[in-house]
């Protein structure tokens, strides 16, 4: 949009210009009013109605009316030229490349109808430089479209590799850190196990309940990073957040007797925001389980244009007023909000009951649709 705003006001300033210093017809003020509304209008129901600016209809009346003004200055050769050229700017970017080339050879098309009815007819393609000149005018929609085309086609190769990109390093760091957990801190919190378990039968009263405090608290760590590993080896890849939410949840099912449901739906995010999404929505649905006491639990998914939100709700005992040593779960949630740009917020559940864990994003509108 910013490309054709700046384009067509530029043209639609030299065809002003144009009109002002060379007579072109006998009604040149009422054109100079005929390109100001034209160039007003458009830009400001394109502005004000972003879906225009990809759909098909909207692509054909602005060019109509493009077309139009070249029709009323009674000359192919006219002022209104390049202001014309600027309708194909949207139709070039907003499709595929076969498709956009189509676009083009078809306003070529029509330009030469135009051209046509304005007087252009053998007689006049007898000289050389008309005849050059018209061909140069149908070649140029042509060349508009292709460079356009072009540049888009590009574009949009970049970000497909850089979301590649961004992929691949989340997935390399979710490897590392799993093979960290698993090879380092899993074996010393099993080791410290081992060595509390020893002195279980040793110690009595006070001490006691000490140890086998600690050996729940223990067996607890063990677990969560059990959790944690598996997570990070789960390849998010050709899956939804939802699907992923609803495994999470098939998992957690064995271990709780809270019922768990997982509806609504995300749609499609990019693969690095889509994990951090999965990470957050998992860490919250687990806490809500093991920690929480919940009897049900609703993992509630939505999204709305730009905007997506993933609710965790549950029925449970609530947030700590004093969070547990050792539990960085909240933190990673938070830090990983920020990464992607989210707002992550928590407190309590309907009726002041339980917990609710709230994130909401932004993303592209429609993210990997097809071009129409």
């Amino acid at each position: 949009m910013t490309l054709l705003l700046m384009t067509r006001l530029l043209a639609a300033a030299v065809a002003v210009m144009l009109l002002l210093v060379h007579r072109v017809t006998a009604h040149d003020a009422e054109l100079i009013l005929a390109v100001v509304a034209y160039t007003a209008g458009s830009l400001g129901v394109l502005r004000a109605v972003p879906r225009l600016q990809l759909a098909p209809a909207a692509w054909l009346a602005d060019g109509a009316l493009a077309l139009a003004l070249v029709v009323a200055s009674e000359d192919w050769r006219s002022p209104f030229y390049v202001l014309m050229l600027t309708a194909l700017i949207l139709p070039s970017t907003g499709q595929s490349f076969r498709r956009a080339l189509g676009w083009g050879l078809a306003f070529a098309m029509a330009y030469l109808g135009v051209a046509v009815y304005t007087e252009l007819d053998a007689n006049t393609l007898e000289s050389t430089i008309r005849l050059e000149t018209i061909a140069t005018h149908l070649m140029v929609p042509l060349v508009v479209v292709l460079a356009l085309a072009y540049a888009a086609d590009v574009l949009e190769r970049l970000r497909d590799e850089r979301l590649r990109s961004e992929r691949l390093a989340v997935e390399s760091e979710r490897q590392r850190i799993a093979w960290e957990l698993h090879d380092s801190a899993k074996q010393r919190v099993h080791a410290a196990h081992l060595v509390l378990s020893a002195l279980q039968g040793q110690v009595e009263g006070a001490q006691a309940q000490l140890v086998g405090h600690a050996l729940a608290e223990l067996r607890a760590a063990g677990a969560d990073m059990d959790t944690s590993v598996a997570e990070l080896r789960t390849p998010l890849e050709g899956r939804s957040v939802e699907r992923m939410l609803e495994e999470r949840a098939g998992e957690l099912a064995p271990v709780t007797e809270a019922q768990i449901t997982v509806r609504g739906s995300l749609g499609e995010l990019p693969a690095h925001v889509a994990a951090h999404v999965y990470r957050i929505g998992a860490e919250a649905l687990t806490n809500a389980v093991r920690h929480g006491g919940a009897e049900h639990v609703d993992v509630v998914l939505a999204r709305n244009g730009s905007a997506a939100t993933i609710e965790v709700r549950d029925d449970g005992r609530g947030l700590p007023a004093i969070r547990r040593p050792g539990s960085n779960g909240l933190r990673s949630m938070r830090a990983r909000a920020d990464t992607i740009g989210a707002t992550l917020s928590l407190g309590p559940g309907d009726g002041g009951r339980g917990t609710s864990v709230v994130l909401s994003l932004q993303t592209d509108p429609d993210p990997g649709s097809p071009k129409p």
